[in-house]
């Protein structure tokens, strides 16, 4: 096993090794009771995301418009056409916010008499937020950080609410379902994903998961995004044989799921697509080459082919 470890280790550009090699790892095996809870909570899932995009004004179909921060540290938000982003609204003012990058932070000041945002369920003129939602006038504002301030507008008016494709998913297979052990990076070592906007976003090498997938051992890197407003989750961003042709092409994510006993769940058939599958607004990191699997992942999200 310490053999097939190293043998494992060794291998980088592609996501999985020959036929003939010991599994490290299986798909969980449960009796048919929990399986069928198991999927039946997919199923559920599935259709709360279907619904959020057909209804949120936050759905991915809402987002309109996006303003980078670029060298700036402030941006102007009103009706004013001179204004860093313009909203079309009646209840909002020609200068109605000014947004300022703290560090980590924004302030957010209302400026024209009568302005107001939300913040949560608060009203205010002023106020200090994390990377979050604030709402003026019908428009909702996220105020992304990621190293890379930016704001994204969502209106619940957008257009693209009338033409959204439905999301698709491979039926539930759970036997793309893992319980991993992460073999860890023992030196937790700083890393580059580079995102769809060109940005090199940091972050962790959390280490690797090592399963066994159509007859070949695979292994996948799991990062930490090191990034106000990223959480402190470990993801795996990753391609298979399915991608650019049933899935979407960029590739596709999966959150690992920490479990009492150490390990960490991997299901497949929650990987998803990232926000840049449904909307160019966004600023999604883009699957390192050694995440490239040569078997077929079908479980999980289709591609919708939005673009």
């Amino acid at each position: 096993m310490k053999n097939l470890m190293l043998a494992l280790i060794a291998f980088s550009l592609a996501g999985c090794a020959r036929q003939g090699q010991e599994p490290t790892a299986r798909p969980v095996r449960i009796d048919p009771e929990a399986a069928a809870t198991v999927t039946a909570a997919i199923e559920r899932e599935r259709a709360e995301t279907l619904d959020w995009l057909r209804t949120s004004p936050r759905s991915y179909l809402a987002a309109v418009d996006r303003v980078d921060f670029g060298g700036k540290e402030s941006l102007i938000v009103g009706s004013d056409p001179a204004a860093d982003l313009t909203l079309e609204d009646e209840a909002i003012r020609p200068r109605h916010l000014r947004i300022t990058v703290e560090g980590d932070l924004f302030r957010v000041e209302a400026l024209d008499d009568g302005a107001l945002f939300r913040l949560g369920d608060k009203e205010m003129r002023e106020g200090v937020t994390g990377p979050s939602y604030i709402q003026a006038g019908r428009f909702h504002l996220r105020l992304s950080h990621q190293n890379f301030p930016a704001l994204i507008v969502f209106d619940p008016e957008s257009p693209r609410f009338a033409g959204h494709k439905e999301p698709r998913w491979f039926p539930v297979d759970l036997a793309w379902r893992y319980e991993l052990p992460l073999e860890r990076d023992p030196a937790a070592e700083k890393t580059v994903i580079l995102s769809t906007r060109g940005h090199r976003r940091t972050a962790e090498r959390a280490g690797w998961f090592h399963f066994s997938a159509g007859g070949k051992e695979c292994r996948l890197e799991a990062t930490r995004l090191l990034e106000p407003g990223s959480g402190q989750g470990i993801g795996v961003y990753f391609r298979d044989a399915t991608s650019g042709r049933e899935t979407y092409a960029l590739g596709r994510y999966v959150d690992a799921v920490p479990l009492e006993n150490g390990n960490y769940l991997l299901d497949f058939n929650q990987a998803y697509n990232p926000a840049c599958a449904f909307s160019e607004f966004y600023n999604c990191p883009v699957p390192p080459k050694a995440n490239t699997l040569t078997v077929p992942v079908r479980a999980g999200e289709m591609d919708s082919h939005y673009h």
